[in-house]
């Protein structure tokens, strides 16, 4: 794989002047889609031209294609990258008839790469030969090149032509190492039913890039089952990568319209399918506003994709991980082996972000209370090619095993890896077969270990409290406090009269003190009067609001009927974990240090998180202080000797 790549890599790089390092794909992976193709069709070249040629209407050739060939294209030209060398005079009108002479269905592959446009570009530069040479004798037969190898080809090249421009290489595709470890995580409970005579399984990716996860899902249950029958769909945004995949699944003999093009959270080209198993690595903290409006719409009306909640504008996973929810296959009761699993790969994110009641929390919730959470595996860091930080594989299951229903399983895999002899972007890391396989017992083992956990529901819940306290203000009218009442909105708001009668009703206020607002209130009152002068309930509360200083020695404040009013700037939350009982946890946490403290209960939500660092926190004792001043002694010596010898 590598020396193909380097081989492609090193066509690309005769076109360095003609094209900028971002603008090589654009150049070579047209020809090597084409050239993958023409190999894919060389076995039976010529009884397809020949069946093409006495059936026109495309639907039955489709048909007798698959049924004979086991291919779902075709061309109608007798051409090769070979024979068009034959006349260059002609080169371009016969690239271009080539590879119109493909059924439709993969047209807009060459399409979506603006072909054309390359092909007359690299003959006013005098390189199309040069590029068709070339491509044409790379051997990309399936025999010598599988469909896993041909697509890491891809990544390579991709990867190659990204980081030559300091484009986003992790965009467009995921590493091998990690597909294979979610592939085998997904697929773990079915090895036995996916290596049965006649199985049949579906695999989809919304966030589809150039198919690795497709392609190495597929290989996976080959790999149990060489007679197993997988249909493979998914969808993607970028052109280029969706051309890619498209080639790659036509290539493998896959349904021609299985990959689709277009942004999922949008519009799901899927709509109304489910699957066997769901894969995706969607973009971590993308935001979703192009998508915005109909997600919003979709959520309002109900009964759709993300009922359970939205998450912040600024990050749509947890859009995914819904829409995933969606697209796997039911269960269905006293059916054996039915129900889907998908596996996604996520940042941190999804994990903590948002405080009880948020959409997160509220997604969060949904997911964890309908026993949809399997496993959650947390990865190396550095294992992408553009991001070092944290990330986690959530597996999910809506038909989960007796002994795994109700209990989610945490895996700490942050350990499991290798080093890279050379860094790929930001991956330095990669997990290894042996790793794969420590992973996967973990997981198969379902048991607590330092690098497993075990738990149940209860355990991500919590209720977020507010806790009250009473409000106690003391009055006294000062020269501070007549400023700060007199720049108070409601009191700014009166005529200058008013506003003066006022002053003077608080000056005759000035040198007493008040512990009980009633009575405060009641001199204010009496203070007006006397100047001949009533002011409306908004502007007396303005008025003890800015005379009012809080005074734990003062009376409570209470309202019309009694009611102990609170003091909002007291006001704080309390988290109480589903294990514990809200009463046992203010009695035992609060009243001790706020006895007249209350709950709102009218203001109690429910909220989840998943604090996976902490439940696998090891606390690391600090090194002994005598170790620590003897390793300063020994620098210190160190400095002092390298002067001397400098001074010396």
């Amino acid at each position: 794989m590598s020396q193909l790549g380097g081989f492609i890599w090193g066509i690309a790089d005769q076109l360095r002047g003609v094209y900028k390092p971002a603008q090589y794909g654009t150049a070579t992976l047209p020809f090597l889609i084409l050239r993958r193709m023409e190999c894919v069709l060389a076995d039976h070249r010529a009884e397809i031209n020949a069946l093409a040629a006495t059936t026109p209407n495309d639907d039955l050739l489709a048909a007798k294609l698959r049924r004979d060939f086991g291919v779902h294209f075709w061309n109608r030209t007798d051409y090769t990258l070979a024979s068009l060398l034959g006349d260059p005079e002609n080169l371009r009108e016969n690239v271009l008839d080539y590879v119109a002479g493909f059924s439709a269905n993969v047209a807009d592959i060459f399409e979506k790469f603006g072909f054309d446009k390359t092909v007359g570009k690299l003959v006013e530069n005098d390189r199309l030969y040069l590029v068709v040479e070339a491509f044409a004798g790379i051997d990309l037969h399936p025999d010598r090149v599988s469909n896993a190898d041909m697509g890491e080809v891809f990544e390579h090249l991709i990867f190659k032509f990204s980081t030559a421009s300091n484009e986003t290489a992790g965009e467009h595709f995921t590493p091998r190492d990690a597909i294979r470890l979610i592939v085998d995580l997904v697929l773990a409970p079915d090895d036995d039913v996916l290596a049965t005579p006649g199985t049949i399984r579906s695999i989809y990716d919304p966030t589809a890039g150039t198919g690795g996860m497709l392609s190495v899902a597929e290989e996976a249950i080959w790999e149990m089952n060489d007679q197993a029958v997988v249909t493979l769909a998914g969808q993607e945004l970028n052109d280029e990568s969706y051309a890619v995949c498209k080639s790659d699944m036509i290539a493998k003999g896959q349904r021609v319209d299985a990959i689709r093009l277009g942004d999922t959270l949008r519009n799901d080209l899927h709509a109304g399918t489910t699957f066997d198993y769901c894969l995706s690595n969607p973009p971590y903290g993308g935001d979703w506003k192009a998508a915005a409006a109909v997600v919003r719409k979709e959520s309002e009306k109900g009964g759709g994709r993300f009922d359970a909640g939205l998450p912040r504008i600024s990050d749509g996973q947890m859009l995914f991980l819904q829409h995933l929810v969606s697209k796997m296959r039911p269960a269905q009761a006293g059916v054996a082996n039915s129900g889907g699993r998908a596996g996604i790969v996520l940042n941190g994110s999804p994990l903590f972000t948002g405080g009880a009641g948020s959409g997160e929390s509220e997604i969060r919730r949904w997911l964890i209370e309908s026993d949809l959470v399997d496993c959650i595996v947390a990865l190396p860091t550095n294992m992408f090619y553009n991001t070092g930080i944290a990330t986690y594989v959530w597996i999910l299951d809506n038909a989960k095993p007796a002994q795994r229903r109700g209990k989610i399983q945490l895996i700490d895999a942050t350990a499991r890896w290798t080093k890279l002899r050379k860094n790929l972007g930001s991956k330095n890391r990669e997990i290894g077969e042996q790793d794969r396989a420590a992973i996967v017992e973990l997981y198969e083992a379902f048991t607590d270990t330092e690098e497993s956990k075990i738990l149940e529901p209860a355990d991500f819940g919590f209720w977020e409290i507010t806790v009250e306290q009473p409000l106690r203000l003391r009055f006294e009218v000062t020269p501070e406090a007549l400023e700060a009442v007199l720049e108070a909105k409601p009191v700014a708001k009166l005529n200058p009269a008013d506003q003066q009668a006022l002053r003077a009703a608080l000056d005759a206020l000035a040198g007493q003190t008040w512990t009980n607002r009633d009575a405060f209130v009641k001199a204010l009152r009496n203070a007006l009067t006397a100047q001949r002068i009533t002011l409306a309930a908004p502007v007396i509360k303005a008025v003890w609001q800015a005379v009012g200083e809080r005074d734990e020695t003062a009376d409570i404040c209470t309202g019309p009927k009694g009611s102990i009013e609170a003091d909002t700037d007291l006001r704080d939350t309390e988290l109480v974990p589903f294990r514990d009982t809200i009463e046992d946890y203010f009695a035992r946490e609060v009243t001790p240090h706020v006895p007249q403290a209350w709950i709102d209960h009218s203001k109690t939500k429910v909220g989840y998180e998943i604090p996976f660092t902490r439940l696998f926190y090891k606390y690391v004792p600090p090194r002994p202080l005598a170790e620590i001043d003897a390793d300063l002694d020994q620098l210190a010596a160190e400095i002092i000797a390298m002067l001397q010898a400098v001074e010396g």
